[in-house]
């Protein structure tokens, strides 16, 4: 049995991750005592935490914050997967309890140069100052649409908009610049590449990979949000990691 903890990207919530941990449900096998469990976290002000008040948060303690959800589920051996922003909290968890996790998988996530905010390495690093997000000829939904639902048919995207806006990851996380990586040397990373990834394009996905000292890359043939447009072959990834 393997413990699996889920860590959601900006503006969304745990709730992105139904899709994939319904696969590996269907997946696993279902023999005594090989069940896996599953935790999807949400960040401060995200999913379950919608409505809280995060203005005061630091960023350090919402790092501390998701790890105190991982221990309070009982759970230890974990790999931890994190999708897009989530690449900014997972190297700090594993700096905070490295004995709690046995594998780190990121799944197209930034990695931004210490001393830039997240905000200036996907806007002015990655984008060269031409993000989607900001522009203002477009709707904000059809924004969003162009960046996270490019492999996604008409009906699926307009389910996948439907759940964005109340969600929120506190301020703090946006003024952050202090980052660190070398420790990750010391655990075993992967990192899934999204082939089709117009946020994350894919050679900068190569590119955080190796920062975070990735010992394997997988590729799967998918948009930003994998989770919900390839879940199946997330779901075999993320067992196969548990094998290994």
């Amino acid at each position: 049995m393997t413990d699996f903890a889920f860590l959601h990207g900006g503006g969304q919530g745990g709730w992105v991750w139904d899709e994939t941990i319904s696969a590996m449900q269907a997946q696993s096998p279902t023999t005594p005592g090989g069940t896996h469990r599953y935790l999807a976290l949400d960040a401060p002000g995200c999913g379950t935490k919608r409505g809280r008040d995060t203005s005061a948060i630091q960023f350090d303690e919402i790092n501390a914050e998701l790890v105190a959800d991982i221990e309070a589920a009982g759970m230890q051996d974990v790999i931890l997967v994190g999708h897009s922003q989530a690449g900014t909290s997972l190297p700090g968890m594993a700096a905070l309890k490295p004995g709690l996790f046995r594998k780190l998988v990121f799944v197209s996530c930034v990695a931004p140069d210490p001393g830039l905010t997240m905000i200036e390495m996907s806007g002015n690093r990655i984008h060269g100052g031409r993000h989607s997000f900001t522009d203002e000829t477009l709707s904000t939904r059809d924004r969003y649409r162009k960046l996270f639902c490019n492999d996604m048919a008409p009906a699926q995207a307009d389910r996948f908009l439907d759940k964005l806006g109340p969600d929120g990851w506190p301020r703090s996380c946006y003024g952050e610049t202090n980052w660190a990586y070398d420790h990750l040397a010391d655990i075993p990373v992967s990192y899934v590449l999204c082939l089709q990834d117009v946020v994350m394009p894919l050679e900068w996905q190569e590119f955080f990979a190796k920062r975070m000292h990735a010992r394997s890359t997988l590729r799967i043939d998918a948009g930003h949000q994998v989770m919900n447009t390839r879940p199946q072959a997330l779901a075999e990834v993320l067992l196969a990691e548990a094998n290994q």
